[in-house]
């Protein structure tokens, strides 16, 4: 039997790699809120001078958003030729265009073959999906966009003055950790080995999502 796959949390990052504050947002592609934050958290990002990286993680509400869970996995096979960000930023431009043939249309626009990036091929991407899900759970995700920055869980719309305040409170040593824990104290959780299948667990084992507010989340609190 092969060893399980190891999922690495901070794989899809923008900015500075070595940046001494992360923002790991929580997110779904065809959450219409994530897509009003993605030029928020870039600004964010740019205006830093090196100091804030962006961590992209997947949180798709499968229930409420049916193409989100395949634009995931869309975005994912992107990573596989360093794509990543050039798919994530074309899904959200045409978020109303996430159906299978648009995926694939997606794909052949940036270069890519559509036969890795929809439908089967995709599949097996689906680990690296589960494994940012299920870590969201273990911090008490429920909506979309999560930002979380240091100790503190910022829910639904974003903007530029709560989040550099976040980020000035992480430089200033409010929060000694750095590094992707949450409001509760709980550490964002690191690397998951997960058993690679062609559909995540969390299809089958979590309760549908609704919108709430400026976010999309789930009914279970």
């Amino acid at each position: 039997m092969s060893a399980p796959e190891v999922v690495v949390p901070d794989r899809h990052v923008y900015g500075d790699p070595g940046a001494p504050v992360t923002v790991v947002e929580f997110g779904d592609l065809e959450c219409p809120f994530c897509r009003a934050a993605a030029p928020v958290l870039r600004e964010l990002v740019e205006s830093s001078d090196g100091q804030v990286r962006l961590v992209w993680r997947h949180f798709p509400l499968f229930e409420v958003h049916p193409h989100a869970l395949t634009a995931a996995l869309a975005v994912e096979a992107a990573a596989v030729h360093g794509r990543f960000w050039a798919m994530h930023d074309r899904l959200f431009a045409h978020q109303a265009r996430l159906t299978d043939p648009d995926l694939r249309a997606h794909a052949v626009a940036l270069g890519l073959d559509p036969d890795e990036v929809a439908g089967d091929g995709a599949q097996r991407h689906a680990p690296a999906v589960e494994a940012d899900y299920l870590a969201g759970l273990a911090i008490g995700v429920r909506a979309t966009p999560t930002v979380v920055v240091g100790h503190r869980h910022l829910q639904g719309a974003v903007d530029l003055a709560t989040l550099r305040a976040a980020v000035r409170d992480a430089l200033a040593g409010a929060d000694p950790a750095g590094r992707g824990s949450t409001a509760s104290g709980r550490a964002v959780p690191e690397a998951l080995p997960v058993d690679a299948g062609p559909v995540p667990v969390m299809l089958e084992t979590h309760r549908p999502p609704t919108v709430v507010g400026d976010a999309c989340g789930t009914m279970d609190g």
